[in-house]
């Protein structure tokens, strides 16, 4: 008899969205190396039956950004925007996340992944670990125009499934693709990305993701999208080199 393997979070994707949206948050304290304020915190509340229910979480405020000369502002907006994308498509390699209002403000709330901080993706595709995961990483890059995907924003869970954080710098209206996800170029993308990728853009993007988004941005990302469709392939960097974020991990 194999033991089973344990689950990324203590309670379903759906049920901690509700928890980070309705819940009393406890700050616990600030997360080190964050460019803007991001805070580990505890959300408590209570599940249908009434029981007392808590998780950690990551809360980044948008009080607490600085603003950027080359990115609009209401980065934490474009966190919740990462998940609910991720979310369409059916993608896991997301944790919850959630638009909710904490101490300082109105902000995103992420599940707290209680990974091996020892791997990052560098260790993990040169070992060949949860490639599955970070193909479909990949792809939702792609489509979410990800600027900043370092190596170190790819956690192992432990689940043994990669999740993907740090998505304020996304979706941004021109290409400004910057990751360390170059390994799999001219590759063709599994085939479950690709209708998952489909159906999204047969759908359209929903009213809650949208929302988060001004109408550029939108456009651009169903482009993005079909652009996904019509290649089918893991895309090179058509400037001739690879576009890498700093620091790389």
């Amino acid at each position: 008899m194999t033991d089973e393997p344990m689950a990324a979070f203590d309670l379903p994707a759906e049920d901690l969205v509700e928890l980070f949206e309705t819940g009393e948050v406890e700050i616990e304290g600030r997360m080190p190396h964050s460019s803007n304020t991001t805070l580990l915190v505890t959300v408590h509340g209570h599940d249908i039956t009434g029981a007392t229910v808590a998780h950690r979480a990551i809360y980044k405020p948008g009080r607490g950004e600085r603003p950027l000369w080359d990115f609009p502002g209401d980065l934490y907006r474009r966190e919740v925007a990462t998940y609910r994308l991720a979310h369409a498509l059916g993608f896991t390699v997301i944790p919850p996340t959630a638009l909710s209002t904490g101490p300082f403000g109105e902000g995103s709330f992420q599940a707290f992944v209680d990974a091996d901080f020892s791997e990052h993706y560098f260790t993990l595709f040169e070992a060949g670990r949860a490639i599955p995961d970070l193909k479909q990483l990949c792809v939702l890059d792609l489509i979410a125009n990800n600027t900043d995907r370092k190596s170190g924003h790819c956690l192992l869970g432990r689940d043994g499934h990669v999740y993907g954080i740090d998505h304020g710098l996304s979706f941004h209206a021109q290409w400004k693709l910057r990751t360390v996800i170059w390994d799999f170029v001219g590759e063709p993308i599994p085939d479950t990305e690709m209708a998952a990728v489909e159906k999204f853009v047969d759908d359209g993007p929903s009213v809650d993701l949208v929302c988060l988004l001004d109408e550029f941005e939108v456009d651009a990302m169903m482009t993005r999208a079909r652009a996904v469709l019509d290649e089918g392939i893991f895309p090179d960097d058509e400037t001739g080199g690879h576009r890498w974020p700093w620091p790389l991990v």
